[in-house]
């Protein structure tokens, strides 16, 4: 059996961990002037992936 590749756009965007996987917030990288410090604040925050999409991320990261 040949090897599955990675998705390398998925590898970029999220990290294995013991509970699931780790991602980070959107809405970070422009345009940050008008929106409050609040809100910026929490968005620096990892989360984790939804349950309903990590089947879909496992099948992108097989080796994580």
């Amino acid at each position: 059996m040949p090897k599955i590749k990675t998705n390398r756009g998925a590898a970029k965007r999220f990290k294995a961990s013991a509970g699931g996987f780790k991602r980070g917030s959107s809405h970070r990288r422009h345009i940050l002037t008008k929106k409050p410090s609040k809100r910026k604040r929490q968005l620096r925050c990892q989360s984790m992936v939804h349950e309903a999409d990590v089947k879909v991320t496992k099948r992108m990261l097989p080796y994580s």
